[in-house]
């Protein structure tokens, strides 16, 4: 039992903590506040930074901002890349895309300096806002919907200072719809869309390879594979490589970094499954209504966003979100083997009859 004195000292320091994220929760909504008055067009963005906060977090916030301060969607012009205009049907009038006025390589250099959250207003998005405005024909006197406020806002909820019901009261949620546009490779009729990249929840380790091969072998037995490796180095994630074959059809080489964003978002939509690091377009798969199957080894960085994702998948009808930890077959030395169709049944310690997975096998994961 904690003395008097402990226990004080314990509840002081939460009071002054919670004290200080309210103080930081103010200062933001006086700068939301502040960027949607008035009647001058705003832009909402520009949005430099990972798929996974842009889809799970700021279109979310964006809808939410829109319904709360009560801004018409003919003000707000956005701002992304890759042809993300599809993620935003209902939010903005207007979508600039970043890479008509910006170089890839300009991308790749910022995600190399450790630059991809946007947690402040950099020289770089005001010469980017500035450029692209007068380039479209916005006029001067154009407000900003920087990326940094919604950092700022849920920053909290990342650190474990807020409740997923703080992030719940901040955001609308809904379906998006895949946009109409061609895509560069023959789909076959039926298929599976593969994005496996190095990440922190998933690094590039030979352990970790032997899985995700043994993973996309069985799959390929299956179904065809449509394997989602841009060869584009626009962000800090490399792609993990698969062996290319006539079960398997590869997007390298074949996608213009204007619009790749929208043909792999067109592809995940028509596909049976998506399977793929848990990471970027594993958070947008389940609002395209596509099952997913996210796969990490490392989760002590996820846990806040699985956590919202479980809850707001399934409250917008969107995909089964089916996440799979690596880890515990790493560490039993097991690898991802046959087809699960030929599981069968077992006699279990006591007699019980038991599923056998026939897809978990012993084996060396190195």
């Amino acid at each position: 039992m904690r003395p008097p004195v402990a226990r004080w000292r314990a509840r002081a320091r939460q009071i002054g903590e919670q004290w200080t994220t309210w103080r930081q929760q103010w200062a933001v909504e006086r700068d939301l506040e502040e960027a949607v008055s008035g009647s001058d067009p705003i832009v909402a963005g520009p949005w430099l930074s990972e798929v996974g906060y842009e889809v799970l977090y700021w279109v979310p916030f964006l809808r939410w901002v829109m319904a709360a301060y009560r801004v018409p969607e003919e003000r707000i012009v956005v701002m992304s890349r890759g042809g993300a205009a599809s993620w935003y049907r209902g939010v903005a009038s207007r979508y600039i895309e970043v890479l008509d006025h910006i170089a890839p390589a300009d991308l790749s250099a910022r995600a190399a300096a450790g630059a991809l959250k946007q947690r402040e207003v950099s020289d770089f998005d005001r010469g980017l806002i500035k450029k692209a405005s007068e380039a479209v024909g916005l006029g001067a006197s154009v407000r900003v919907l920087h990326p940094s406020l919604m950092f700022r806002w849920f920053g909290p909820f990342w650190s474990g200072h807020e409740t997923l019901a703080f992030v719940e009261r901040h955001t609308r949620y809904a379906r998006i719809e895949a946009p109409d546009v061609g895509v560069p490779v023959a789909l076959p009729a039926e298929y599976v869309a593969v994005k496996f990249y190095g990440a922190r929840s998933l690094p590039d380790e030979p352990a970790v390879r032997v899985q995700l091969r043994a993973m996309t072998d069985a799959l390929s037995d299956r179904f065809p594979i449509v394997h989602l490796d841009t060869g584009l180095a626009i962000d800090d994630h490399a792609d993990f490589h698969i062996e290319a074959g006539e079960r398997v059809t590869s997007l390298s080489g074949r996608l213009d970094a204007r619009t790749n964003l929208a043909v792999q978002t067109r592809i995940i939509a028509g596909a049976r499954m998506f399977v793929g690091t848990c990471g970027g377009l594993a958070w947008l798969a389940p609002l395209l209504g596509v099952p997913t199957v996210p796969v990490f080894t490392d989760a002590s960085f996820l846990h806040a966003h699985l956590h919202l994702a479980r809850r707001v998948y399934g409250r917008v009808g969107g995909g089964r979100f089916s996440p799979v930890d690596l880890s515990g077959l790493l560490d039993a030395g097991l690898a991802i083997g046959a087809d699960v169709r030929r599981a069968r049944l077992y006699t279990a310690p006591g007699g019980s009859q038991a599923p056998h997975r026939a897809g978990v096998r012993g084996g060396d994961p190195g």
